[in-house]
């Protein structure tokens, strides 16, 4: 049965290559891309499949907005989303709603989007987040803006943030749909942000692709609601302790919903 799935960050890395796989596969794919050239490259790539073509700043909440509504003004129903957009590098960068550029591309716009095309989400869609190895203690002054962070604390943070939410999100929709679950697609693979970041090749991307496609679209997941999946160890696991502790996800739920609230366009 066709889907339609959108991918954040399309244009390069994982996302094109999760992208061409299941184009390949006959979905209907939403791109999602920051640069208009390399999007319009990638749809001429694709362009035997079928496809469609969304730009947007992930780091500008107004962006995110106007992505949301953009496709809900083209579509009813949405089967899959991919929340596969990130960033690395970028320390001590405020984006325009001041917010640091990691805390922004990573966790609050995924957050935003995804609440954002909740109507166009049934009981059986998916929402698949990428997460990662690396997650860390989630500073809640560097999540406001307030305290400059490393590239790889702000990276590790933001990581676990998404994880956390995506279990909170996940549990509370567990009975209604859509399942929410988020994925460490494996360590160091070869992407431009580990290239950039870390000077090194990576691993084969293939790794990542295969276990998205799955979270997408296999049954192995239908009831991954809230859960985490390791890539590295290939098995639903156990996220950064305080993605299990109630308290701490409440109070990080909290904060990010009065942070956005202070962005009007983001309502």
């Amino acid at each position: 049965m066709t889907k339609t799935i959108l991918i954040t960050g399309a244009t390069d890395g994982i996302g094109l290559e999760t992208a061409k796989v299941l184009v390949s596969q006959g979905h209907h794919v939403l791109l999602h891309g920051r640069s208009e050239s390399k999007l319009a490259a990638v749809a001429e790539q694709l362009a035997n499949g079928s496809t469609e073509s969304y730009i947007a700043d992930l780091s500008v909440m107004s962006d995110v907005t106007a992505l949301a509504d953009n496709i809900k003004q083209r579509h009813q129903h949405i089967d899959v989303i991919i929340n596969n957009a990130g960033v690395y590098g970028g320390s001590g960068v405020l984006t325009k709603d001041g917010f640091d550029l990691r805390f922004a591309v990573n966790t609050f716009a995924p957050y935003l989007l995804t609440q954002k095309l909740l109507p166009l989400l049934g009981k059986h869609s998916r929402v698949v987040n990428l997460s990662s190895a690396a997650q860390a203690s989630i500073d809640l002054k560097a999540l406001a803006g307030d305290k400059v962070l490393s590239d790889g604390q702000a990276y590790a943070q933001s990581k676990l943030a998404i994880t956390m939410w995506s279990r909170a999100l996940g549990l509370e929709l567990q009975t209604t749909g859509p399942i929410v679950v988020s994925v460490n697609p494996a360590s160091m693979l070869g992407s431009k942000m580990v290239k950039d970041a870390f000077g090194v090749a990576g691993g084969d991307l293939s790794i990542g692709v295969d276990i998205l496609c799955r979270a997408a679209l296999s049954d192995e997941f239908s009831a991954a609601a809230g859960l985490y999946f390791d890539n590295d160890t290939g098995r639903f696991s156990s996220p950064h302790n305080d993605a299990l502790d109630d308290t701490k996800v409440m109070l990080l739920m909290d904060t990010m919903k009065q942070i956005l609230s202070k962005v009007s366009y983001a309502n």
